[in-house]
Order: structure tokens, then sequence, then C-alpha cells
């Protein structure tokens, strides 16, 4: 069945080519059925005016507000020598605060006549700051009349929809192309089963569309806020169930560990007992290699909880049974760092076929993008034959000359960092499809994993390993406190004087390549407003060693070093041969040195808040106490310290992640947009309608149990189509 037609009409057709191209270009809207799905951000009541006060800088706004003043002042530039240049400011207010606009040269004529001190009307333009107050240059307007004069069906209802908005087509002007597509509302087919809309009470999609666009009450924009907000919950979850059922019908061969095999000869080994957590995800891991469906689950915990141990015992656990297990590591210096973690972890067990190793041995092989012709060849030899058990690598494994002999199990580090397609290609690679454990030590909040994880199983390790010390965090403020500086590279010193060592954390590396001015970014309203590149590694390093760290041994770690020097100055530090680290965020994820206890983060404000939280797990990882040093310039009152404070004052990982998914937004949960631009959820948002979540997945699970080719559902067939387009589908094929 397809959509109906009058949804599907490109807009260029309804409301001309001009404006439809602007609405495809800068919100992606192309039919009619794209822009009822455009929802307003807000509503504005008339009679209450927007907070000024509350402005946010450098964002595309639109306010409501009366004209308190209006200037004209002449003056002399080079374009208008003879004092001829002019230039209009107009002073706005809304009782909370007061706003300058701003009209230069020919643009004055018109907003002069129009902008008179008593005039309302909503402004729309960017928020500047200029002398340090906060302006509107050449905003666009739109005079709010008296209720005679005002076109009623523009504004019907007391309350005006503002609709996010570019520079290119402000909030009036979607306002005003909805009226002409909003009768075609009417024909919106209804995806939600009509049981369970009643059951619970939603109303009609029709309904939901008009009372979103033109709500006449609070109570309208509820209800059907509501209901779309189900749409959207129900609709991703029946893509996600039916994708679970069918990975649930996929043939894989069942491993299960031989008693007195290399699983059991490597716990004997083990110098210390397990947590409670790692024996019971262990114990959720098993049972699921053991069944001949393939194991699709994601294994979250935070920084040191030990997720690698699991994952290894997984491994082990699969080569006990006579298969091969694969880990995907997001880098080669995190490849390099496993493969020394496991191989001393496992000791002559890793020895197979050496002189040495244990009778249950395997062996254990790296395979990175640079190694040498002769290592490599002998490496893919082991792969082929079998000889090999355990093999970790970069996305170099997923060559197509990589061939394996039997592949059991894929276990993916740091699933952020891979492309969908990357771990499809691994799983490929397997003669039936390979048990699947994906890592993360992002803490994941239960509704984020039962939406973009929503096909996966979920374990968490939430405790951590004895021996684990706390850490302390501090913001350092540079710009109000430079004292605090001086203070910060004295603690330093104090732990390398203690015979620990510490890291120095750079945003950019700082060689020509990686210029500010050459790479043609659009700059942030926060970094237009400090108007310095980030701090560099190359810079920092040499200042570090010439200025508050002089006589220590200072060592440099960036990605575009080579892979040999940078795995020897990893060693060096692992091996104490060097007091201070400074690095880019290479040494984010996996990096082990139990002895570093202090970590220094230079302009803390340009990293993200999950991102501060992997850095910063780097220290107290042995029975030091560890210290976290956050340095910015940003000031007290900016969103960017806001975030740093936040940090700095938990060490829950879940708590910020919630935080930092408020401050991203969701980003496309099925797409590969991971950062909140373009979200295929207009409506849901994922930390605070948990509950829609949780019951629309039960809802889904039902559905799709009963009818997974949902052929007595076809208007939800329609609905699911049109989210899984193309892309998404290839997506979540991949998964």
């Amino acid at each position: 069945m397809d959509l109906v037609p009058a949804l599907e009409e490109p807009l260029k057709k309804v409301l001309g080519p001009a404006t439809a191209k602007v609405m495809a270009e800068h919100l992606g809207l192309h039919t009619v059925g794209d822009l009822l799905h455009h929802y307003p951000r807000r509503y504005e009541e008339r009679g209450r005016l927007t907070h000024l006060a509350d402005l946010p800088m450098d964002e595309h706004v639109t306010v409501v507000a009366q004209v308190a003043d209006a200037r004209l002042h002449t003056f002399a530039s080079s374009r208008a020598p003879r004092g001829k240049g002019q230039r209009l400011e107009v002073t706005i207010t809304d009782g909370s605060g007061r706003l300058q606009l701003v009209f230069f040269g020919a643009g004055v004529h018109k907003p002069h006549k129009e902008l008179l001190p008593g005039t309302r009307a909503m402004f729309a333009g960017k928020v500047s700051v200029f002398n340090r107050r906060l302006q509107l240059a050449h905003p666009a307007y739109e005079l709010l009349r008296g209720e005679g004069e005002e076109a009623v069906e523009t504004w019907a209802g007391s309350l005006i929809p503002i609709y996010p908005a570019t520079a290119k087509l402000e909030s009036w002007k979607i306002g005003k192309a909805l009226q002409t597509v909003l009768p075609s509302a009417q024909e919106a087919v209804d995806p939600l089963p009509e049981s369970l809309r009643e059951g619970r009470g939603l109303l009609p999609l029709p309904e939901a569309l008009l009372k979103i666009h033109r709500p006449h009450t609070k109570a309208d924009v509820e209800d059907a806020r509501a209901r779309l907000k189900w749409d959207e919950a129900f609709v991703l979850q029946v893509a996600l169930a039916r994708r679970r059922h069918a990975d649930a019908q996929l043939p894989a061969v069942a491993r299960r560990p031989k008693p007195d095999g290399l699983l059991a000869a490597f716990d004997d080994r083990l110098p210390f007992t397990l947590t409670e957590g790692q024996r019971k995800v262990s114990a959720e891991i098993f049972t699921d290699l053991a069944t001949e469906h393939p194991m699709h689950r994601l294994l979250q915990g935070e920084v040191g909880s030990g997720k690698t141990m699991v994952a290894l015992r997984a491994m082990l656990a699969v080569v006990d049974a006579g298969g091969q297990a694969a880990m995907l590591a997001p880098t080669e210096v995190l490849a390099q760092q496993h493969h020394r973690s496991v191989t001393e972890m496992m000791g002559e067990l890793a020895e197979g076929g050496m002189l040495g190793g244990a009778e249950d041995a395997t062996k254990v092989v790296l395979l990175t993008g640079s190694m040498g012709a002769a290592a490599r060849r002998h490496a893919l030899l082991d792969l082929a034959t079998g000889e090999a058990g355990v093999v970790i690598g970069t996305h170099a494994l997923i060559e197509d000359k990589v061939q394996f002999h039997d592949l059991g199990l894929v276990v993916v580090d740091e699933q952020h960092r891979f492309g969908v397609e990357q771990r499809d290609a691994l799983r490929g690679k397997g003669k039936q499809p390979p048990h699947l454990l994906v890592m993360t030590a992002t803490p994941i909040p239960r509704t984020v994993a039962m939406t973009v994880f929503g096909d996966l199983e979920t374990s968490v390790l939430d405790q951590l390993p004895a021996g684990r010390s706390p850490i302390a965090s501090h913001v350092v403020p540079a710009a109000d406190k430079p004292h605090f500086l001086t203070r910060a590279w004295e603690r330093v010193r104090e732990e390398v004087d203690k015979g620990h060592q510490a890291y120095v954390v750079c945003p950019r590396i700082g060689d020509e390549e990686d210029d500010p001015k050459k790479s043609g970014k659009k700059k942030s309203a926060e970094d237009e407003a400090e108007k310095r590149p980030p701090l560099a590694v190359l810079d920092v390093a040499e200042q570090l060693a010439r200025g508050p760290l002089r006589g220590l041994r200072v060592e440099v770690l960036h990605g575009r070093m080579p892979p040999d020097d940078k795995d020897a100055v990893m060693r060096r530090f692992a091996a104490g041969e060097a007091d201070v680290l400074v690095a880019t965020t290479v040494i984010e994820v996996g990096v082990n040195v139990p002895n570093a206890t202090a970590m220094v983060i230079m302009d803390a404000d340009r990293f993200g808040v999950s991102q501060l939280h992997q850095l910063r797990g780097r220290v107290g990882r042995g029975s030091a106490p560890g210290l976290c040093l956050l340095v910015t310039e940003m000031p007290e009152a900016s969103a960017a310290r806001q975030r740093l404070n936040a940090v700095a004052s938990t060490l829950d990982g879940f708590e910020l992640s919630r935080i930092d998914l408020e401050q991203r937004r969701e980003g496309d949960v099925l797409g590969q947009a991971q950062s909140g631009t373009r979200s295929s959820l207009r409506m849901l948002a994922v930390i605070d309608d948990e509950d829609v979540i949780a019951e629309a997945r039960e809802e889904a699970a039902r559905v799709v149990a009963a009818d997974p080719e949902l052929t007595g559902l076809p208007a939800l067939r329609t609905a699911l189509d049109a989210l899984l387009d193309e892309e998404r589908e290839q997506y979540l094929e991949k998964g």
C-alpha cells in the first residue's frame, strides 16, 4: 500500500520552487508529509512576552517584543565619507530584558517607518555580541497588528507556533507554508493499530497534526505531543523488534567451553577473584554463546570496570570450543595495548605451538595496518590455518585478504568509533554468522540503550574492581585565576616527586596541517568569543619543558606519529622512563598505566562530557588516588563552564551521559549522523520519555511476535518504510 499521494506531493508544486528549495537545502523537507512533521519548537502566547534575558549566543532566535525606542544615526565611513552613512538602532523589550536591533545603509528606511515605539512584532535573527551587549543585526520581522487587522488564518488561536528556523527562512514563513498544506493532514495514514491507540486514549493522527500546528489551548499541544511521541517510539521499536526477530532465526554454531580446557586453565592463573558483576555478566554471555543463534550483546561498563577481562574470557570459551575470536579496536595504540595486556594475562597460555607454551595454549596474533610485510604474512597464515585462536587488530582485520579458519566470536571495542559497514564486513568472515559482543565505556542511559542499541541485549558492569582509587576532579579557571594554573603545574611536580607520572591532554597536534585557518571550519560562538585556536600538543610540550616542568622527562604522543614511534613512547611511559606524557585524545581509550596519577586537560571546554570522563579514567588505575584538572578560559557563566563543573562534580558516568545527551540531543538514532543536528526523532526526547519508549518496546515486541511481516497492519508497514528509507534500512540490516 502506498503512502497517500497528498502527503507525498513535492513541496515545489505546493509552495513554489524558491521556498521549496530553501526548505529542502536547509531543513531537509521535501514533501508535504515532511513539512507536516516539522513541529513547532515552542509556542508564544499573545500578551506573554519571550524572555530576552535567556537568549542563546550565536543561534537563530525568534522573539516577540515591543519597541521601546528607535534612533537614526549618521556617520562617516569608507563607503559614505561625507557623514552620509546611516545606522538605525532599535531597542526592544519584553519586560525581562532589553535587546538592541541594528539596521544599516539602505536597509534602515522600512524599519524606520514601521518600528515606532509601542509597536509589537516578532523578530528573527542571529544573536551576536557588540560592545559586550547582545544584539540582532538586520533581523527579519513581522508586525503583530491589532486583532482586527491581523491575518486571522495565519495566527489562528491564541498560541503562536515558533518553528525551528534558519537564517534563510524565518519561523513565520514556515508557519504560512504550513497554513497552505495543513488540509492534507486529514489524509495522513495512521500507523498505530486501532486497539493500541484506543487502549491508550491517543488522538487519531490527522487530529494530532492539526493540534500541534494550530492549537487553541495548551491541552491541545499536550494531547498532540503525547500522540506524536508514541508514533515515533512505536515505529522505531517495531523496526528494532523485527530485526531482533530476524536475528533470532539465523543459525550459529553453539560454543561451549570444555570443563578442563583453556578457560579453566586461565581462571586458575588469575591472581585475583572476579567481581560479582564480572561473574554475572560472564554467565549471561556464556548462556548466549551456547545457543544456536548468534549472540548480539552490548557490554557497557564504567572506565576500568574490567570489561576486557570479561571479553577475554568469552574469547577463550570460543577457542575452547574449537572456534576463533577476533577483537576489533579503533586505533593502533589501543590494539597494541590490548595485545600486550592479553598476552601478559594469559602468559604461557598465549604461546600455542611455541616452546614453553602450555598444552591448552593458543596463539594470540596482532594485525594492524602498519605491520611489516613478513610479520603480516605470518599473522594471516596463522588465522587461515586456525593456529591463532585469538586475533586483536584494527580495521586491517576487515580487508579482503584476511581469511579465518572458523570465526566464532567478534568483540568490538568502543562501539561508537566503528561504522556499521566495518562491523558487518568482519561478521561476514565467518562460515556462519559469528556471535557478536559490543563493548563501550561510554555509559549509556537505559532509554538510549533501548533505542540506539535496541537490537542488542544489554549487560552492565557497574562496580569497579578492588584496588581502583578515587579520582578528584577540579576546574582550573585559567583566565579568571591564573595562579590556579601555576598551582596545577606544581601539583604535577608533586606527583612526579612521589614517583608517579602525569598526562597533559591538548585538543590539537599543532603541526601545520592542523591549522584551523586552513581547515575552513565554521567557528562556534565560543571559539569566536576567544579568537584563538585550541592549544596544541607540540607547543604545550615545548612550553612546559622550558617552563613550569623544566627538568622533568616530558614526552609527546599524537595520532600522526609513525606507529613504531607511538608504540615506543607508550612503552617508555608504561615502563616509567618518562614523567609527563603530553598527548592528544589518542590516550582516551584503553591506555593502562597504573602509576599515572595526575591528568591536566588543557582547553577542557573543547571536549565533550563523555570524552572528558573517558580521559579522566586513565588516572587512578593503581593504588594511589587520581587527580584530574580541567583547565579552561571560559567565563564562569558560560554553558561550557557549567558542563565542566558537572564533570568535576561526579564520577558517575551514567549521570554524565545524561547531561551530555541533554546538551547534544539524540542524533539520528538509526542513521549515521550521531550528533544532534539531524535526528529521526522529532518529538521524542530519549532522556525524558523513558516510559513511552519502554511501553512502546513491549507493544512492538507483542505486535511483531504475532505478525512478523505486519501483513495485517498495512499502515504500520507504510510508516516503517518511510522511517527506514534506503540508508537507514541498510544501517539496521548491518547493525
